[in-house]
């Protein structure tokens, strides 16, 4: 792959944040290997340790409202890759705006889903967003 190629296809860096790469590496895990990925709740323990099921369950039942919700794929790049798709950075975007700008969130995962009302799943990645964050995770930083 050119490096024109790679810029086209994954232009942005990962996330410098180590929540937002778990977020990120638990998010890429789910939508390529199912909600029930075991590196994905494995990846959760290591991070949150005893308190890892509410992170765990929110990011499923986000994936799950994501999936369910979207008018077409949504571009992800393999676990290992330290770049993200437009669509990762437009979902750490909201996932790190959620509680703080819902407003933009909001915008930005209507756009990312293709369609105009996102407020259910919103709901549900605000709901990961305060998991993170309870469990002193907060996923921040914006995608560079």
């Amino acid at each position: 792959m050119t490096s024109l190629q790679l810029a086209i296809t994954l232009p942005r860096l990962a996330p410098a944040c180590p929540n937002a790469a778990l977020a990120l590496f638990a998010v890429r895990r789910m939508g390529a290997h199912g909600l029930d990925d075991a590196h994905a709740a494995e990846a959760m323990l290591a991070g949150f340790g005893q308190q890892f099921r509410r992170p765990l369950l929110c990011t499923r039942a986000f994936m799950a409202d994501l999936s369910a919700s979207a008018t077409g794929p949504i571009a992800i790049a393999p676990c290992c890759c330290r770049r993200m798709t437009a669509a990762e950075a437009a979902l750490i975007g909201v996932l790190s705006r959620a509680e703080a700008d819902p407003a933009r969130a909001h915008l930005l995962l209507a756009d990312l889903m293709g369609r105009r009302r996102a407020d259910g799943v919103l709901a549900s990645a605000t709901a990961m967003t305060l998991a993170f964050a309870d469990e002193g995770r907060p996923i921040g930083g914006r995608p560079s």
